[in-house]
């Protein structure tokens, strides 16, 4: 039987970023986890609530659910990368690491380390949540 675990895609960006960034981050992330991605994979995108219009568009586009978490979480977050810009802005090593964690719930760890997408806008993270046995 397949592990029904939801996979999830967090998000973070720079005010600059456009709907191309976010497209080029999540690309690189099902090259890197292709073989998971067939498998219906990535579930899910997510972002900060601040940054949440711009992963919403890409869900529509896309055909994937997105899931707000709040801003004043991602402190609350360890991170596997630990970006100095990202913790002056947000609190936070890394805001697309931390919003996957915090979007697939408690127990749900990372598959790597964020990506940055080719234009350095954007940045994407998967994360796994804990198989509770729920399909």
């Amino acid at each position: 039987m397949k592990s029904s675990a939801l996979r999830i895609a967090g998000f973070g960006f720079r005010s600059e970023a456009t709907l191309e960034s976010l497209v080029q981050a999540l690309d690189q992330l099902i090259d890197q986890y292709g073989s998971v991605y067939k498998c219906g994979a990535i579930n899910r995108l997510a972002a900060a609530r601040s940054m949440l219009p711009l992963v919403e568009e890409l869900g529509r586009l896309r055909n994937i659910e997105v899931i707000a978490v709040a801003d004043a979480e991602l402190s609350t977050v360890t991170t596997l990368t630990h970006s100095t810009q990202s913790m002056q802005a947000r609190g936070t090593g890394s805001v697309a690491e931390a919003v996957a964690l915090l979007a697939a719930g408690p127990g749900a760890k990372l598959l790597g380390p964020r990506i940055i997408s080719p234009d350095r806008q954007a940045t994407a993270a998967l994360a796994q949540a804990v198989d509770r046995g729920v399909t």
